[in-house]
């Protein structure tokens, strides 16, 4: 257990100063078991390591960070350790990467029932099912994701300012006095494309090449995430790689499922199902018509942020591909799109179509879609700055 205690007292020492994620004020703490679900490489151990720092102090010992990576695991059960931590006064327990001890939602459920003081704060991939797929856990956790930085989050790292979330509505009602009031401080258009290209991971805040930790970080969703908690055998994997680059070569793009197939040698429904793993993996996204859904073909992929659009270095970035996925993103986790009819890309909780498009298209707008502008600093009326909703979160 010291060894435990050592390793956590380390960690939370060396962490620096994190920016505070806005995730931190959105979960009700007050539940006992809470899960948080992210995308590798988005800082979920860092945010673990965050809530120890605010909430506890390296002295009374009530709060402990582990990670199931451990080997001490292959020989002891998490149950064990979690009551020999309670025994000497332990209340707070933060379990990093709990997919990786086997029985996991078994070991949770016995911890809640026979220790019903401690909180378990615990952090897993994204293509877990806490709920769907584990009825232990049903109605007992409460699950969170953590998403990458908005465009907001990284604006306020790099100009070293605080600004505030906006809702959907907001931006809808009062864009141009809310663009106003940020541009009076800060030209947000300077930081925009650079937020595009590296602004979603934190990887951004290291020294070290940006875009060999992206590439490592996708090969790693594709080689444990997926392969381990899907089952796959590692055979696939070549397969499933070569899928995933034909996709962020296309992306957006329709989905055109026999020819894939027949590029990849996978079989139709196993194509289908791989890209299933990659939605919910959070390396594409799916758009698609109202009143449709998976398992029906989607309209249109997308990739899951523009980020991933630079992770192929043999295609130059189509500024259209980039400034749509940005929107996509900056919305789909907490609204509805759906694919539009004509030349509306997107439709917004069933009843805000939306056009995304350049500087140089604006002579073309009319009718009653909304236009959101990439290059634009303030809009009027139905004219929305593409960069403003970075600010959703």
């Amino acid at each position: 257990m010291e060894s435990f205690y050592r390793t956590h007292s380390y960690l939370v020492e060396h962490l620096g100063n994190p920016i505070r994620r806005e995730l931190m004020r959105e979960i009700d703490w007050s539940h006992r078991l809470i899960g948080i679900k992210g995308s590798r490489g988005v800082g979920k151990t860092t945010f673990l390591l965050q809530y120890a720092r605010e909430h506890s102090s390296l002295q009374d010992r009530k709060c402990l960070y582990i990670n199931l990576n451990n080997l001490y695991f292959t020989d002891h059960s998490l149950e064990e350790f979690a009551t020999v931590f309670y025994a000497q006064g332990g209340r707070t327990l933060l379990i990093d990467q709990v997919f990786k001890y086997p029985g996991w939602s078994e070991a949770l459920r016995a911890c809640y029932d026979t220790l019903p003081e401690l909180q378990i704060i615990f952090t897993g991939s994204t293509v877990m099912r806490l709920k769907e797929e584990n009825p232990l856990l049903d109605g007992l956790v409460a699950s969170y994701n953590l998403r990458g930085f908005s465009f907001r989050e990284y604006l306020n790292i790099k100009a070293g300012m605080s600004f505030r979330p906006y809702t959907f509505d907001e931006i809808i009602e009062n864009h141009a006095t809310i663009a106003r009031a940020i541009s009076g401080r800060v030209n947000p258009l300077e930081y925009f494309d650079g937020y595009l290209h590296h602004g979603y991971y934190p990887f951004f805040l290291e020294k070290s090449n940006f875009s060999e930790n992206l590439i490592k970080t996708i090969n790693m969703v594709m080689e444990v995430d997926i392969l381990l908690l899907k089952q796959l055998e590692l055979s696939y994997l070549p397969k499933l790689r070569r899928l995933l680059y034909l996709i962020i070569k296309r992306a957006p793009g329709a989905l055109n499922v026999s020819q894939l197939s027949h590029e990849t040698q996978i079989s139709r429904a196993t194509v289908m199902n791989y890209i299933k793993c990659f939605k919910d993996a959070r390396l594409i996204n799916m758009l698609y018509r109202e009143g449709e859904s998976y398992p029906q073909k989607p309209a249109m992929l997308y990739l899951h942020n523009p980020n991933l659009i630079y992770s192929n270095r043999s295609m130059v970035a189509d500024r259209q591909a980039v400034c749509e996925t940005f929107f996509y993103n900056a919305l789909h986790s907490n609204h509805r799109l759906n694919m539009g009819k004509n030349s509306v890309r997107f439709v917004v909780d069933g009843k805000y179509p939306f056009r995304v498009i350049s500087q140089r298209s604006k002579s073309r707008m009319g009718g009653d879609t909304y236009y959101t502008i990439d290059g634009m600093t303030i809009g009027n009326k139905n004219v929305i700055p593409l960069w403003l909703f970075g600010f959703l979160y």
